[in-house]
């Protein structure tokens, strides 16, 4: 299947939409698992659009930016690497860690020159702020945006154009001479999630939440392994009775995420309702580097 050039046309757009959303807008359409969503609806499969979307979005839950510092661009690595897999029905997993991750951090370069073509926009702005001129500040202003744009729509462009017959070439000699690395690349895809929960974990309060942090384990676990086996026995028998009419449901993603939106509260009006010590003149960091509640 090759990609039709209104696919490259909306693909390309969209690029350029999702990071002006992400600096500007802020609707959460500039999200990996947003762009998997869109890139999935675009190329008609929504199934590996989410599943690439998503595992990026975990593999970068933990990273975030600080000041100027460019990060790697998990969301035009979700496009890419959803068009591919669909065109080509290259694997969601082997596509994550063979195109999604070499693209996202390449990207980080184009996010570079985006910023340094910026600043000449930022400078006019400077200029214009002395001079009072505010038509001349937001025209500067949504000028620098096309900066940011283009940053992202040429290098999806290039790639979607003219790199579909590099993308089939290495497809297959991983399916074929190399089919050792690519079951290795399909297992790394797999494994990244866990990469982006680890970074995650390494910045949240673990140490002081941690017997939440096993009972929302413990129950989730519980839970899940409980509906399994009772939709897995379902689906026996309406095998074996044909006038069997239960419907059985796995456990939703959203009750999982309820259990700890419901310690959360749970923890948070503790915190609040904690009677208040005496205030103490000198503050001390606990090994994570928070000032403990007692302490403000």
């Amino acid at each position: 299947m090759d990609i039709a050039w209104w696919q490259i046309l909306l693909l390309t757009l969209y690029s350029g939409y999702q990071i002006l959303d992400e600096l500007q807008i802020n609707s959460s359409a500039g999200s990996a698992v947003f762009a998997g969503f869109i890139s999935g609806l675009i190329m008609g499969d929504l199934k590996a659009g989410l599943i690439i979307g998503g595992s990026m979005q975990l593999t970068i839950l933990g990273v975030g930016t600080f000041g100027g510092a460019s990060r790697i661009d998990a969301n035009s690595g979700t496009i890419l690497a959803t068009a591919f897999s669909v065109a080509i029905g290259m694997d969601p997993e082997q596509a994550i860690a063979a195109i999604a991750v070499p693209v996202a951090a390449l990207m980080i370069y184009t996010d570079i020159l985006g910023r340094f073509a910026n600043t000449y926009f930022a400078h006019r702005i400077d200029a214009d702020i002395e001079k009072f001129n505010y038509k001349a500040i937001e025209r500067h202003f949504l000028l620098g945006s096309v900066s940011w744009a283009l940053s992202r729509m040429l290098p999806v462009f290039l790639a979607l154009a003219f790199g579909s017959g590099v993308v089939t070439t290495v497809v297959d000699w991983l399916n074929g001479p190399l089919k050792w690395l690519g079951d290795g690349l399909t297992v790394a895809g797999a494994v990244l999630p866990a990469v982006g929960f680890a970074i995650l974990l390494r910045y949240l309060p673990v140490k002081k939440h941690f017997p939440y942090l096993i009972l929302g384990f413990v129950i989730t676990a519980l839970m899940t392994t409980v509906f399994t086996n009772i939709q897995t026995l379902g689906a026996g028998v309406a095998g074996v009775a044909k006038d069997f009419a239960g419907t059985f449901n796995s456990l939703p993603m959203l009750a999982i995420a309820l259990i700890g939106l419901g310690f959360a509260v749970i923890s948070y009006k503790r915190t609040i309702e904690a009677p208040r010590g005496p205030v103490n003149n000198q503050t001390q960091s606990n090994d994570e580097g928070e000032v403990d509640d007692d302490e403000l």
